[in-house]
């Protein structure tokens, strides 16, 4: 179970960083945690590459932002990667709270450091009526 502890460590280290530097900085910043070619898709839209995805973030149209994270899982996937799963409620300025999903993959360099290679954020008001 040791391996088990390395990849929940990491995956745990990773989103406590995620989130408090994307709540207690310049969200630009926040591209340094990717890869050069990773993928963001938030809310549906596509972005590739580093600097692309620096840009969303840091364009993003809020001033404040606080995330609370209710539950998030952790895998380790066959090509020695991190999967997580981080769900969650945000509240950016004077909204209402909100549900949030994301998806993040995390690969090691050779260098030994992790960097963020895949991102799938939606808030969780995309309910379908059944």
């Amino acid at each position: 179970m040791a391996d088990k502890e390395i990849w929940q460590k990491i995956g745990e280290d990773f989103v406590q960083a995620y989130y408090q530097q994307f709540d207690n900085s310049d969200r630009s910043t926040l591209g340094m945690l990717y890869s050069d070619g990773a993928c963001l898709t938030w809310e549906g839209q596509p972005f590739h590459g580093r600097a692309a995805i620096s840009g969303k973030l840091g364009s993003l149209p809020f001033k404040r932002i606080k995330h609370v994270i209710t539950e998030q899982d952790f895998q380790p996937t066959i090509d020695s990667c991190i999967l997580i799963m981080v769900f969650g409620q945000l509240q950016a300025d004077d909204d209402p709270p909100m549900g949030f999903h994301q998806v993040f993959m995390l690969k090691s360099a050779p260098n030994g450091a992790w960097a963020c290679t895949n991102d799938v954020f939606r808030l969780g008001i995309h309910n379908i009526p059944v």
